[in-house]
């Protein structure tokens, strides 16, 4: 990534595809330590998921559940298994960063989302790993998601059959 970053990558969260949001906060949280930040609960017109946002200091993990079997989640686990679904990278110039990619070949399941505090976009899911790629912005907080942005994803992803 440094090629189209000009720098060293930098994590800004990952987030982990679950089976029982439930558990997983037990092991996170609970065993773990991590701080836990937000959840919430998003619907598309088909499907929906579940979520929980948690402090991992210098980057989050956000775990994901499917709340049907319908849902982008469930079918991600239906195919990859339980894991990591996608990793997001921070940049400061998502649009720059974004050509270089499509020049190079890489192909995207959503436009450029634009939210009050973030800008987004995510490639296409790797057939072979199972991982999605997100170039994230941050433009007024240094954590969190803005609700808009997350359902702004979501109907994306619906509208692409994308998981």
């Amino acid at each position: 990534m440094k090629k189209y970053l000009g720098h060293d990558a930098r994590i800004d969260h990952v987030a982990i595809a679950v089976t029982d949001l439930q558990e997983a906060l037990f092991l996170y949280r609970d065993i773990l330590g991590f701080e836990l930040l937000n959840q919430r609960e998003i619907k598309g017109e088909f499907s929906g998921m579940i979520s929980a946002e948690l402090c991992a200091g210098g980057f989050s993990i956000v775990l994901v559940q499917g709340t049907e079997p319908k849902s982008q989640v469930s079918r991600f686990i239906e195919k990859y298994g339980p894991g990591v679904q996608h990793v997001a990278i921070a940049t400061e110039d998502i649009e720059n960063v974004t050509d270089k990619l499509k020049a190079s070949g890489m192909e995207f399941s959503t436009d450029i989302i634009r939210g009050e505090n973030l800008i987004q976009i995510f490639t296409k899911r790797d057939g072979n790993s199972g991982v999605m790629f997100e170039l994230i912005k941050r433009t007024k907080s240094t954590e969190g998601f803005d609700a808009n942005n997350i359902q702004s994803l979501f109907e994306q992803l619906e509208a692409n059959d994308a998981y």
